[in-house]
C-alpha cells in the first residue's frame, strides 16, 4: 500500500465514524451508508480547509454589527490585529506550516499591491478611516487574499491530492505572470482575459485532480474545480459589499449583487493561487497505490498537522 500522509481532521474522524456507520448502516444500505459518509466527510474538510478564510469573514461580519462605532480602534485596523492573530494561532498550533505561511505572506504582498492600483483607478474602495494602510488600501484587505491561498494549500493536504494530465511548471508560471500583468495593464492596453481564458483551457484540459474524501479516491478536471472556488469567493464578496467592508461604483447608494461577470476576474485569480501553492506542494502523479485508503491503515498512521 501507498505511503498515506494522515490529516489531523483524519485522525479525529476515524475515531467516531465507524460508529455512526454502524448506526446508519443498521436500517439503509450499504452502498447508501458510503456514499452518505463520503459526503460528510467532505464537507467536514472543506470547512477544515477553508478555516482561515471562515474566520476572517466571520470577523468581517461580526465587526460589521457588533463593532463599537467610537472604539479606540478603526473597525479595519481591529480586523488587521484579528487576523494577524488567526494566523500565528495556526503557525503555533501546527495547523498550518512556516513553508505554507510564507507563500501566503508572498500572496499577501502581491494582493495588497493589486489593491492599492485597483483603488487609485477606481475598481472599488474602502469607505471607513484606519491607521494600518497603504494609500486607500486597509492592510486586512491583503489577508483576503491570503486567505485563498491559505484554502488552496490546507485543502492540497487535507484532500491529498493527486495529478494526472499535470502541465510542466514552466508554462503554469508564465501564464500565472500574464494573468497578474494583466490586472494592471489592461487599464491602459486591451484587456486579454479571453485570451488567458484560453490559454488557462489548453494549459489545463488534460489536468485532472484526484483526491481522496475517506475510503477512496476521485476525481475532478481541474478547470472545473478553479470554478466551484471562484464561485464561493464571489459568493464571499457579495457578504463584504453587502456588509460595506468594500464597495464598489454605485453601491454607496444601494447594495446590488456583484456583477456575475467577476467570477472571470476570480478565475484567473485562482490560477495565480494556484501557481504560488505549487511552490510549496509540488504537484504529484497519482499512482496506482493511491486509489484507495484501508481505515486501519488511517488509525494506525501518524498524523500531520
Amino acid at each position: 500500500m501507498a505511503t498515506v500522509h494522515i490529516s489531523r481532521v483524519d485522525t479525529i474522524l476515524a475515531k467516531h465514524l465507524p460508529s455512526i456507520e454502524r448506526v446508519l448502516s443498521g436500517f439503509l444500505p450499504d452502498a447508501v451508508v458510503k456514499a452518505l459518509i463520503d459526503f460528510l466527510v467532505f464537507g467536514i474538510k472543506q470547512a477544515w480547509a477553508c478555516l482561515f478564510g471562515g474566520l476572517l469573514l466571520a470577523g468581517i461580519i461580526a465587526t460589521t454589527y457588533f463593532y463599537p462605532t467610537n472604539g479606540y480602534l478603526s473597525r479595519y485596523d481591529f480586523l488587521v490585529i484579528y487576523a494577524v492573530a488567526i494566523q500565528l494561532i495556526f503557525l503555533i498550533t501546527k495547523l498550518e506550516r512556516p513553508s505554507e505561511a510564507l507563500v501566503i505572506l508572498i500572496f499577501h504582498i502581491v494582493g495588497t499591491a493589486m489593491e492599492v492600483f485597483k483603488t487609485d483607478a477606481g475598481s472599488w474602495a474602502y469607505p471607513e478611516e484606519s491607521l494600518f494602510r497603504i494609500g486607500a488600501v486597509p492592510l486586512f484587505s491583503g489577508f483576503m487574499y491570503a486567505a485563498v491561498g491559505s484554502y488552496l494549500a490546507r485543502v492540497s493536504r487535507v484532500f491529498e491530492f493527486r495529478w494526472t494530465g499535470y502541465p510542466p511548471r514552466i508554462w503554469t508560471l508564465i501564464l500565472a505572470a500574464a494573468i497578474y500583468i494583466n490586472f494592471f495593464a489592461h487599464h491602459y492596453t486591451y484587456d486579454v482575459r479571453y485570451v488567458l481564458f484560453a490559454a488557462c483551457g489548453l494549459i489545463f484540459w488534460r489536468t485532472k485532480v484526484h483526491f481522496r474524501v475517506w475510503r477512496w479516491r476521485h476525481q475532478m478536471p481541474l478547470l472545473i474545480g478553479f470554478f466551484l472556488v471562484s464561485l464561493f469567493i464571489w459568493i464571499a464578496e457579495n457578504i463584504g459589499t453587502f456588509t460595506k467592508t468594500w464597495l464598489y461604483p454605485g453601491q454607496e447608494t444601494g447594495w446590488y449583487l456583484v456583477p456575475i461577470e467577476k467570477l472571470g476576474s476570480w478565475y484567473l485569480l485562482m490560477i495565480i493561487s494556484w501557481v504560488l501553492v505549487t511552490l510549496v506542494h509540488r504537484p504529484q502523479d497519482l499512482t496506482a497505490g493511491d486509489s484507495s485508503v484501508d481505515q486501519d491503515h488511517i488509525l494506525g498512521a501518524k498524523p500531520e498537522t
